[in-house]
């Protein structure tokens, strides 16, 4: 094969895996929106919700990995510890720095709206078997980590 078809080759299938990831992510941004609506929270609350599950970060830092200025986050946090969702907390090791921590209504909020996540998606998962999941969870991780610079 000439120089010229093998990085035709290359760029198609590259092309191709962009569509495909392209798609996928409006596939479920699209339902994200959706549960979102249902639950009057904004695709960055699902985010942070997300994020709270497993972590306790400081707000500079959540304001840093969403691409936030402290204010606009500022604001996103006051409307969910409003909501009973969230809540802040001086970060144990400094003194200066604030934690935001997920609630139990949060935390319950979160895990039914995974659900209903998983629920929504199943139709599409569904039509893979369990090591055919498995595969597209494994390939998926080192193009998902770490998380791509915002623009």
């Amino acid at each position: 094969m000439s120089s010229s078809l093998v990085s035709m080759a290359i760029d198609d299938s590259e092309d191709v895996l962009v569509d495909g990831l392209a798609r996928s992510a409006f596939q479920i941004m699209g339902v994200l929106t959706r549960l979102g609506a249902e639950h009057d929270l904004s695709l960055t609350q699902l985010r942070v919700l997300g994020i709270l599950r497993d972590r306790r970060p400081r707000m500079s830092d959540l304001a840093a990995f969403l691409g936030l200025d402290k204010s606009t986050l500022s604001g996103l946090v006051d409307r969910a510890v409003r909501r009973g969702l969230m809540t802040r907390a001086p970060n144990p090791t400094d003194k200066r720095a604030v934690d935001v921590l997920i609630t139990d209504a949060g935390r319950e909020l979160a895990e039914q709206m995974f659900e209903e996540f998983r629920a929504a998606l199943a139709p599409a998962t569904g039509r893979l078997d369990e090591a055919q999941r498995r595969q597209l969870a494994e390939l998926l991780e080192p193009v998902l980590t770490p998380p791509l610079p915002l623009v």
